[in-house]
């Protein structure tokens, strides 16, 4: 793939106010394994390559197991997550295909059930966030470093 745009110089305004966004995430207070790991589903499901080789990293220097890394993508079929995080995973797909899923009543329930109404919001504009991210970097084919 040949890269397109660079967007952080195309329109410096515009990823300001992104980086704004992801600064203002990056303060939740939403434990930090929790955010990584809706941050490298979310990028698996959008085949953002960018974003999984830097959130894969940034999860590993933040203590995450490589076992659980590796299995993400089956999530559902292990017991390395806990309920809060298969919770949070469940959330993050359905709002990630959300004109497949529509936000399903069982994920949103399910959701509720671990996360209180900030922490859902919280939540929900961390999922937005990289979902963005992910439209920038795939869009403009922007590339890991080798």
């Amino acid at each position: 793939m040949k890269p397109r745009i660079d967007f952080y110089t195309a329109s410096p305004d515009a990823l300001k106010a992104m980086i704004a966004l992801e600064t203002a995430v990056s303060k939740l207070p939403l434990e930090k394994t929790l955010i990584e790991l809706v941050k490298l589903r979310t990028s698996q499901i959008n085949g953002c390559a960018f974003c999984l080789d830097m959130h894969s990293a940034d999860a590993r220097k933040g203590g995450e197991e490589e076992r659980r890394l590796y299995t993400l993508s089956a999530w559902r079929e292990t017991p390395f997550f806990t309920p809060r995080e298969r919770a949070a995973l469940a959330w993050t797909e359905s709002l990630t295909l959300l004109s497949q899923t529509h936000a399903p009543d069982e994920d949103y329930e399910l959701a509720v059930s671990e996360f209180s109404p900030k922490e859902m919001v919280d939540l929900t504009v961390a999922i937005t966030t990289i979902n963005a991210w992910n439209r920038l970097a795939v869009g403009f084919r922007k590339m890991p470093q080798a």
